[in-house]
């Protein structure tokens, strides 16, 4: 069955809608049979097309680690959080500045960070991130015990709302930060919306004192680890 442009549109906002994750250019053409299946030229240009149709409304369309999504604006999360009855988990300072570690300066040890944060990174907080699926062992440093390497993952440009590590605010943004308040923990993700304010403007201490080093370039490998290369990395 060939479809018709608007057609073709109507099915992908409505996977977007639908598909309660991001989804890629191929997932989108799989929806559509092998003969009839829309080029990636194509693609684009609807999903350009729905992004234009969504400016000014509380939603947009997203562009992330692992595809495209539709999700809420984040000046609306004011207004909707009444819809989601439980209350939002709170994490500790010590894990968002592990956290800030690892996605500027990765890959990085526990050791590492231990030595950048001048404290200890207890096996919590390392726990916390695994789980979360916002970090992963991408390798193993070649010194004596061969500690575990950490780097982002696809599912922490996701939560965030990140296409790349290259949409990273700079560090010497988050240094003029002021008055963060470091009580608040980063919530659970409303649906579908873009949470990084929230991780800079709530969560980090001001690392300008502490993180010294610079995003010069990101690559994504095969397996699906993001990677950041930067001048020392071993």
């Amino acid at each position: 069955m060939r479809l018709n442009h608007s057609e073709i549109k109507n099915v992908i906002e409505a996977a977007l809608l639908g598909g309660g994750r991001p989804l890629s250019l191929e997932q989108l053409s799989g929806l559509f049979g092998k003969r009839s299946a829309p080029d990636h030229k194509m693609l684009k240009e609807i999903l350009r097309e729905l992004a234009t149709d969504y400016e000014g409304r509380g939603i947009e369309l997203k562009e992330v680690g692992s595809g495209y999504r539709i999700q809420i604006r984040s000046s609306m999360s004011e207004w909707l959080s009444p819809l989601w009855e439980e209350r939002a988990p709170r994490y500790s300072r010590a894990l968002f500045e592990t956290l800030a570690l690892i996605a500027y300066r990765q890959p990085i040890t526990r050791g590492e960070i231990e030595e950048v944060r001048g404290v200890s990174v207890s096996t919590n907080i390392v726990r916390t991130l695994l789980e979360r699926g916002w970090v992963r062992v991408v390798g193993h440093r070649d010194v004596p015990g061969k500690p575990a390497m950490f780097g982002t993952t696809k599912g922490f440009l996701d939560y965030f709302g990140l296409k790349r590590l290259d949409d990273l605010p700079p560090l010497a943004e988050i240094k003029d930060l002021e008055d963060l308040n470091v009580e608040l923990g980063l919530p659970e993700p409303i649906p579908q919306t873009d949470l990084l304010d929230e991780l800079i403007e709530e969560n980090l201490e001001t690392p300008g004192d502490r993180v010294d080093a610079e995003l010069v370039g990101a690559e994504e490998s095969g397996d699906g680890i993001v990677r950041l290369s930067r001048p020392d990395a071993g």
